[in-house]
């Protein structure tokens, strides 16, 4: 059970890997307690900044394990919710890696991440509706936030397929890259992305969350994150090693 999240650190990014390939990657309750777990220690760890969702195998998820539902199994962990990070992603960047299908909760996954890299034969989709279900992991609330939302409505109402190629000129990729190279592309991306400052990517994610709220709300509330990241230990560093042409020493303080 241990083996279904893998948890692999290369620096300061930390990669968690969905391991279920022989079931299509679906999401288990095992699987969301290891992405849980995993981003708490991405929360926690102040040298760690940023990290990858991945999956082995030729898909990304299929979804919740619709097997283990059947044995009454429930794949939410407490405020995370389904899937350990619908709910509560981490406060830290998130990429996901995505080869394949990316469907149903798989697709949630991915949307409650802030970038997705995926392979040119990725193909997304939210069938719920065509078990009677709705895609209540997060697509509905996320999705529109991303794309036009007549797209986002066509797709969660029809249950259709999105390929990477639309999804790519929709804006909802980062980057589009060839069949297997997902992963490797995710974690060269996390890895220019964690050469800033730790804090700094978390109160940029922090702040990009307030463009859905109203300026004159969302005005004083970046002034108490701005205020709170040049009190910082790292944003005095960031001026010295500018000052002295040197590359910082990041401490996540």
């Amino acid at each position: 059970m241990a083996d279904e999240l893998l948890i692999e650190r290369s620096g300061p990014v930390l990669e968690l890997v969905i391991n279920r390939p022989e079931a299509r990657n679906a999401l288990n309750l095992a699987v969301a307690e290891g992405i849980a777990r995993g981003l708490d220690t991405l929360d926690r760890d102040p040298t760690l900044g940023v990290g990858v969702i991945a999956a082995t195998g030729p898909n990304f998820s299929s979804g919740m394990d619709l097997k283990a539902f059947a044995r009454g199994e429930v794949p939410e962990v407490a405020d995370r919710g389904f899937a350990g990070i619908v709910e509560r992603p981490a406060t830290k960047p998130l990429i996901a890696a995505v080869e394949g299908y990316a469907v149903a909760g798989g697709f949630e996954v991915a949307l409650a991440c802030d970038l997705i890299v995926a392979s040119r034969e990725a193909k997304f989709s939210l069938p719920e509706v065509k078990v009677g279900l709705i895609a209540a992991g997060g697509a509905l609330l996320r999705l529109p936030r991303r794309i036009p939302y007549n797209e986002a409505a066509r797709l969660a109402l029809t249950g259709d397929f999105l390929t990477a190629e639309r999804a790519d000129a929709l804006g909802l990729l980062a980057a589009v890259v060839d069949p297997g190279e997902a992963r490797g592309a995710a974690g060269a991306l996390a890895a220019r992305i964690a050469a800033n400052a730790p804090l700094a990517l978390a109160a940029t994610k922090a702040s990009l969350a307030l463009s859905s709220v109203p300026e004159p709300e969302a005005w004083p509330a970046q002034r108490v994150i701005d205020d709170r990241i040049k009190a910082s230990a790292d944003a005095r560093e960031g001026a010295r090693a500018f000052a002295e042409k040197r590359p910082p020493a990041w401490s996540g303080s």
